[in-house]
């Protein structure tokens, strides 16, 4: 399993982090979805199919784009 840290500052009450969680949760291959709205980092565990650009793409997607 792989393992990957995003931060995502657009992220500012419970709805956002529900809402990474539940998208990010549904993208095959994500085992485990990890969101602190402190530090507004999220931690992806992860299998094949999923890529870390397949991660970044569905979070720029749902406007939670990860910072560069």
């Amino acid at each position: 399993m792989n393992e990957i840290n995003y931060e995502v500052p657009s992220m500012h009450c419970m709805h956002c982090v529900h809402t990474v969680k539940t998208e990010l949760g549904d993208l095959p291959g994500v085992k485990n979805v990890d969101v602190s709205l402190d530090t507004k980092m999220v931690k992806v565990d992860y299998d094949a199919p999923a890529t870390p650009e397949s991660i970044e793409n569905l979070l720029a997607e749902i406007n939670y784009p990860v910072k560069k």
